[in-house]
């Protein structure tokens, strides 16, 4: 089945498609720039075919309007189904996408797009990727195989390649065909090269980005990678200059002349942009040497013999248990001799002793010395009928042992506080 169509990508990039959704350029643009293969699922759910040249930008998209015929049909008729559906995708037989490829689908509602850079390793081995579609609504799923069949490219790297960073714009804003062919037109207009490829796009959140405030409508960031077959133009070397260094350090926005041609859509932020000139990188790759394989002669190989002498550990067995409890029987000697043998606290357990007699002494004496009575122990006066009140201990009361606060006792001329009873009658 053939999906014959023309996309229009904006001046100067148009692009005709044939067969499984795949964008080639049209004759009037062929070898100009933008070689980047976009494919779509169509409605006939089977194994796909693509094929993606080594170093240049792939996106696919995962359609969901594509999927929704496996599905059942919304419960009331005359609806239209809006289902959510998400997508998962794996290299088949493990658990996750080959390291080339990256996933993003920002919400259920939305497609799911596939893109990456193929790595010249792969070429000529076919990637099967598993794409399962989930129903949110039914929980029922749907696989499908995507074959990825990696093809080498043509001037294999480009020479000069230059990364710019965009900050309005998102992921999934960038890999749209139509944005894409956007930029690459304004960085052709200012570089003017006769190739021109889109080699990867990254989201600056895999590099370390932080996710933005949802507010004023702020961007996540995205790096695109470019590459080209003429050196760097005068306008993107601009930024290379000391003055531009300088304002970069202080976070301040470099001059660039040719900014003005970005403006209307992209912000790049110059101060990020890496430009890469691969033909004067050396090359570190060091030659390797491969020999015949085969080791030196070291000899014929001697086995042990099987009649072995048998060992005695008696020996080593007496002697890993005695040195160390010789060891240990000298150690409890020498402190138990200086524990009962050289004891230095004799002299202050006598003096110890010593102070223990003498307040003991102290205390005995501190009994019979006189002392003041307390005034509560004096004689005073009744307070109804005058009479003298004798003291309420005698001469020869032990005062160490007076308590500082006497009891009351119910004396001959004290008077009592009446009580009332529960009858309603006085006591005395």
């Amino acid at each position: 089945m053939q999906l014959p169509w023309r996309w229009e990508l904006g001046d100067p990039c148009a692009w005709t498609g044939q067969g499984w959704g795949t964008r080639r350029m049209s004759p009037s643009t062929t070898g100009t720039f933008l070689l980047t293969v976009y494919t779509i699922f169509s409605k006939v759910h089977s194994d796909r075919d693509v094929y993606p040249s080594a170093g240049v930008l792939f996106v696919h998209v995962l359609e969901r309007e594509s999927f929704k015929g496996e599905f059942p049909p919304y419960p009331k008729p005359g609806e239209i189904s809006n289902d959510p559906i998400t997508f998962n995708t794996n290299l088949m037989g493990y658990p996750d996408r080959p390291g080339w490829l990256r996933y993003i689908q920002r919400t259920p509602y939305s497609d799911g797009v596939l893109y990456g850079s193929p790595t010249a390793e792969n070429v000529g081995k076919p990637t099967i990727i598993e794409i399962t579609a989930y129903n949110r609504r039914t929980f029922e799923t749907a696989r499908h195989n995507l074959i990825i069949n990696i093809m080498s490219a043509e001037d294999f790297p480009l020479p000069y390649q230059a990364e710019f960073f965009i900050k309005n714009m998102n992921v999934e804003e960038m890999l749209a065909s139509e944005v894409l062919g956007d930029f690459l037109g304004a960085v052709k207009n200012v570089w003017q090269p006769e190739r021109l490829n889109a080699i990867n796009i990254t989201s600056a959140l895999d590099r370390g980005g932080r996710v933005p405030l949802p507010i004023n409508d702020m961007k996540e960031g995205v790096y695109v990678m470019v590459g080209a077959d003429v050196p760097f133009s005068s306008c993107l070397r601009e930024v290379e200059n000391p003055q531009n260094q300088l304002r970069c350090s202080q976070e301040m926005e470099p001059v660039i002349t040719c900014d003005k041609k970005f403006r209307t859509q992209f912000y790049i932020d110059w101060c990020k942009i890496s430009l890469v000139d691969k033909t004067k990188q050396v090359s570190t790759y060091q030659e390797v040497i491969r020999g015949e394989g085969i080791l030196p002669d070291g000899g014929e190989y001697k086995p042990p013999s099987d009649s072995l002498k048998s060992r005695d550990y008696y020996t080593d067995f007496l002697i890993t248990l005695a040195v160390p409890s010789a060891v240990a029987l000298v150690l409890f000697l020498i402190l138990a001799y200086i524990m009962c043998c050289r004891r230095e606290g004799v002299i202050q357990l006598v003096h110890h002793s010593a102070i223990q007699k003498s307040t003991k002494e102290l205390r005995d004496m501190s009994k019979n010395r006189e002392i003041a009575w307390p005034l509560s122990t004096l004689p005073v006066f009744h307070p109804v009928t005058g009479e003298i009140i004798p003291p309420l201990h005698a001469d020869n009361y032990e005062s160490t042992n007076m308590p500082l606060m006497q009891t009351q006792q119910n004396l001959p001329h004290q008077t009592q506080i009446p009580q009332q009873q529960t009858t309603g009658k006085w006591y005395p």
